[in-house]
């Protein structure tokens, strides 16, 4: 288990008509400032751990870079002022060729972020991004009914603290991939810096794009998430819990296949319904 994802803290605990003080392991959520070519681009609420992953996977699916090889570094700081913040920020140096305007970026991620922006135009702001899909792959229903289970099994921090969403990447019959000898799950309190985490760990892997892999997420599919998968080139998105109606929106637009309630032996598909069989 990642050791510096956790934390112990001191309670009180009520059962059976009485109370005792105990220590418990909760889950940490602290700032990660992203800064690129010296600007600091935004601040994401996340679990640490795999840092290195979440900013890349960022950086992709926010359309921020359009392929791994536009990053020319990423690392922690070492020149930050306060010694307990170099953990909380990573700065990332992009290529000489690479021309961004990190204002319109800037701009564009605090919109995103709130409630401003109506539905019709996130939607084609997602789609001129990151084009619909053109991807043959069929995905069996019944390579889908064990995945929240696969996926619950290698959630360490999760064990420990009960705290976190995860995500995961999947071949159509089922199995969790294996990256650089790693399967390819990653924790997080934020499901959607779960799915940047497991994009950003492909990207390292030299795995991208996704063509061919489902996503399978813990919780609820947001339009975040699917519009991450669009961006990694992901044709299905499986969750345990419910759409919502612009992320199904989304996921039929773009040729995704958005798997939804998946319990049991159970599951609905949104979407690109073709896509399960």
């Amino acid at each position: 288990m990642n050791d510096e994802a956790v934390r112990e803290v001191l309670l009180k605990r009520f059962a059976d008509g009485g109370h005792e003080g105990v220590s418990d392991q909760v889950a940490r959520e602290e700032p990660l400032e992203i800064r690129v070519n010296g600007v600091s681009l935004a601040v994401v609420m996340r679990t640490p751990g795999h840092d290195l992953d979440l900013v890349r996977g960022f950086l992709l699916t926010e359309g921020i870079v359009e392929n791994p090889g536009q990053i020319e570094s990423l690392h922690h700081a070492s020149e930050v002022s306060d010694p307990t913040a170099l953990d909380n920020v990573v700065r990332v140096t992009l290529r000489k060729d690479v021309s961004v305007d990190l204002e319109r970026l800037r701009r564009n991620l605090f919109a995103s972020s709130s409630c401003g922006v109506c539905g019709k135009a996130t939607l084609e702001n997602a789609l001129a991004v990151s084009g619909p899909l053109h991807d043959g792959t069929h995905f069996p229903a019944g390579g889908l009914y064990a995945l929240p289970e696969r996926l619950r099994s290698d959630q360490p921090v999760f064990d420990a603290t009960g705290g976190l969403h995860a995500a995961g990447l999947f071949s159509p019959d089922g199995r969790l991939l294996t990256l650089g000898g790693a399967v390819a799950v990653r924790e997080d309190v934020g499901r959607h810096n779960a799915v940047d985490k497991v994009i950003g760990m492909a990207a390292e892997a030299s795995r991208l794009p996704l063509s061919g892999v489902g996503l399978v997420v813990s919780g609820r599919a947001s339009f975040e998430i699917v519009q991450k998968a669009l961006a990694a080139r992901i044709p299905l998105v499986a969750a345990v819990s419910a759409p919502s109606s612009l992320a199904i929106e989304l996921a039929g637009d773009a040729g995704i296949a958005l798997v939804g309630f998946l319990r049991g032996r159970r599951l609905n598909v949104y979407g690109a319904t073709e896509r399960v069989a």
